[in-house]
């Protein structure tokens, strides 16, 4: 059965993780779920803005269970277990579609680090934001030492990885790490969603493009990914595609 769920409305999608009773820690099927969500949504041209929740009360989501690695010898845990979440994480930072975290109650460890790959987030008032690992004998593996540090400041990420300080979400709107504190933070991120809706989806991708290879998120693919978008729209591109299905020389214009 799946534990996170994809549903469309017109152009707004919502990613729900929906493991309540474990305050939707993330298991391995969950991280395999968030990424076929993943790349359903990359093939979904209509959708303008997805939205990342969580099911229940009580958490966001509290990090990554610890059943799922507790066991896992120190090969299979840093090359399968950290890699693998992390690469997950890496393709939902790096949708083309403008996404927004609703952090309406805790989010920890990699609950905290897969609401810091949203472009956007909202706190409810009483939510906090936690790096615990430590207290369980692990280190921050799905980017809260590093893409965390983008949005944070430094003494900030070492007050909660190093003293296991909260942080919460008047402190966070101060710092820029949320975007805004509301008592219904879904109706604010479905509001906000809707502004997404009338604007151009090529100009708000490009425009993500830029803004991650800027601060270093994956500069090396935003470069192609903008250079391919570039020579994607020539006239030489086409007659390229043109020479080869029809077995000739192309005769590039350079148009």
């Amino acid at each position: 059965m799946s534990a996170v769920h994809l549903n469309i409305d017109g152009s707004t999608a919502r990613i729900t993780l929906d493991n309540p009773t474990k305050l939707n820690a993330l298991t391995v099927e969950m991280l395999a779920q968030l990424e076929q969500a993943c790349a359903t949504l990359e093939r979904s041209p209509n959708i303008r803005a997805v939205i990342l929740t969580g099911a229940g009360e009580r958490a966001f989501c509290a990090g990554a269970d610890i059943t799922g690695w507790g066991d896992l010898t120190p090969t299979d845990f840093a090359r399968n277990w950290v890699r693998e979440g992390h690469r997950i994480y890496d393709r939902f930072a790096r949708l083309s579609i403008p996404t927004i975290a609703v952090i309406h109650a805790h989010a920890f460890g990699g609950g905290l680090e897969l609401a810091a790959c949203a472009d956007v987030r909202i706190m409810a008032p009483d939510a906090t934001l936690a790096l615990p690992e430590a207290q369980v004998g692990i280190v921050p593996g799905w980017g809260g030492n590093t893409r965390l540090l983008r949005l944070l400041p430094e003494p900030v990420v070492k007050e909660m990885a190093l003293f296991g300080r909260r942080l919460t979400a008047d402190r966070a709107l101060a710092m820029g790490f949320v975007a805004d504190v509301s008592d219904t933070p879904l109706a604010t991120a479905f509001a906000m969603a809707k502004h997404a809706t009338p604007a151009s989806p090529r100009a708000r991708e490009v425009a993500k493009y830029q803004i991650h290879a800027s601060v270093g998120e994956d500069r090396s693919a935003m470069i192609e990914a903008l250079g391919g978008g570039m020579i994607g729209a020539t006239g030489d591109r086409a007659e390229g595609v043109s020479a080869f299905k029809e077995k000739r020389k192309p005769d590039f214009s350079g148009d």
